[in-house]
C-alpha cells in the first residue's frame, strides 16, 4: 500500500459508498486450527513511519508493548524514501525519512520487547501519486540508484540482527525486470544473511520474475472479498477460497511459501470491497473491519504454503494528521483486535 499521509479533513470529506450492510456478526470465537498450524507464521503488525523522529518517539515503546499484547511475534518498520517524478532515475530522503539512528532505537526496542522485525524500506512518489507508477526513463540508472537505498538498509539490518528484510515493495513498473532485480537481490545478500522477500502488491504477484532468487513470495493481500459492505464472515471466508487455491497453486510452482507482507482493513462501511481504500467511507464501521480480520484468519490459517500476514497497521504517531483512529487501518482499541488476541494468544 503507498504511504500517503492523510488529514481529518480530507478522509471526511470523502463521499459515503452507498452500500448495504450484511447481518452476520463475528464469532466469539474462532474455529480451531490444526495443531501446530501457527508454529512457524509470521504474525505480525506494521509499525510505518512519517516523519524522520517517529522511531524516536515516546509512543514507540508502548506501541511495541502493545503490538507483542495481541501474541504478534514480529514488527514490520518502514523507512521511506522518495522521487520526485515516475520516470526519475534517483530517489532521496526528506523530512519524513525515519532517521537511522531512530531505525536503529526502535529495533533494539522491538527486540527488547519480544518482537523480531521485518525491516521493509519503500520508496515513493509526492502527493496521492501510486508507487506502481515508478516507471524510470533510465532503468539502469535508477537500479544502481536503488541497489544504494536497499543495500544501506541490508547493511543496518545486518548490524542490528533484524530477523528478514523486505528488498522492495509494490514497485509494478519494475518488477517484470528480472536481471537487474537479481542483481539488487545479490547485492542484497553480500551485505545481509537473513531471508529476503519482495513485496508485491496483489494484482502483481504473477508478473514478478525474481521469485526463485527470494527465500519467500510477498503479497500485499488487498484483494476486494465483497460487492458491498458485510459484516458476514462465512461469506467473506467464501471469497478467500478462490484466492487461498490461486496462491496455493503458484506457492507449489515457485517451491516458497507465500507471505503477506500487507493486509489491513479501515474501520470504514465498505472496507472488504476495497481494503487498499483509506477512503472508501466516512461512517465507521467496526464490525465490519472485525469480520474481515476473522475471516483471513479462518481461512488461511490452516493452510501450510500460507507464511503469515503483517498487518496494515498499528497506531499512527501523535499528531501525524492521519486519518482519525476511528476510520483508520489500526485495529488497536477495537473489535479487530480482540480478534487477534484470540486467534495469537491461544
Amino acid at each position: 500500500m503507498t504511504l500517503i499521509r492523510r488529514t481529518a479533513a480530507a478522509i471526511l470529506a470523502a463521499a459515503v459508498l452507498a452500500v448495504t450492510a450484511g447481518c452476520t456478526t463475528v464469532p466469539s470465537s474462532p474455529a480451531p486450527a490444526p495443531a501446530g498450524a501457527g508454529a512457524s507464521r509470521l504474525r505480525g503488525i506494521a509499525l510505518p513511519s512519517w516523519a524522520a523522529e517517529d522511531y524516536d518517539s515516546p509512543a514507540a515503546g508502548r506501541y511495541l508493548r502493545d503490538i507483542a499484547a495481541t501474541g504478534a511475534g514480529w514488527v514490520s518498520l518502514t523507512p521511506t524514501w522518495y522521487q520526485s517524478a515516475p520516470g526519475d532515475a534517483s530517489m532521496h530522503t526528506t523530512g519524513e525519512t525515519a532517521s537511522d539512528a531512530s531505525l536503529r532505537r526502535i529495533v533494539r526496542e522491538a527486540h527488547a520487547a519480544g518482537l523480531k522485525v521485518l525491516l521493509k524500506p519503500h520508496v515513493d512518489l509526492p502527493g496521492d501519486q501510486d508507487r506502481a507508477r515508478i516507471r524510470p526513463a533510465d532503468r539502469a540508472a535508477w537500479f544502481a540508484a536503488y541497489t544504494r537505498f536497499i543495500t544501506h538498509y541490508a547493511r543496518l539490518a545486518e548490524d542490528l540482527g533484524v530477523e528478514q528484510v523486505c528488498v522492495g515493495t509494490e514497485l509494478a513498473g519494475t518488477s517484470r525486470d528480472g536481471a537487474p532485480w537479481r542483481a539488487v537481490i545479490r547485492a542484497v545478500r553480500r551485505d545481509y544473511r537473513g531471508p529476503l522477500v519482495y513485496a508485491a502488491n496483489y494484482d502483481e504477484y504473477a508478473h514478478v520474475s525474481f521469485w526463485d532468487d527470494l527465500d519467500l513470495i510477498g503479497v500485499d493481500a488487498y484483494w476486494p472479498l465483497a460487492g458491498h459492505a458485510t459484516t458476514d464472515v462465512g461469506r467473506l471466508r467464501a471469497a478467500w477460497r478462490p484466492i487461498a487455491r490461486e496462491l496455493a497453486a503458484f506457492s507449489a510452482r515457485r517451491h516458497r511459501r507465500v507471505l503477506f507482507t500487507e493486509a489491513g482493513y479501515v474501520s470504514q462501511r465498505g472496507t472488504t470491497t476495497a481494503p487498499w481504500s483509506w477512503t472508501v467511507s466516512a461512517r465507521p464501521a467496526d464490525d465490519e473491519q472485525a469480520a474481515a480480520y476473522q475471516a483471513l484468519l479462518g481461512a488461511l490459517e490452516g493452510e501450510r504454503w500460507w507464511a503469515g500476514v503483517c498487518w496494515w497497521m498499528w497506531d499512527d504517531w501523535p499528531d501525524s494528521g492521519e486519518t482519525p483512529r476511528r476510520l483508520a487501518y489500526t485495529p488497536h482499541g477495537k473489535p479487530a483486535e480482540e480478534v487477534l488476541r484470540r486467534w495469537w494468544r491461544r
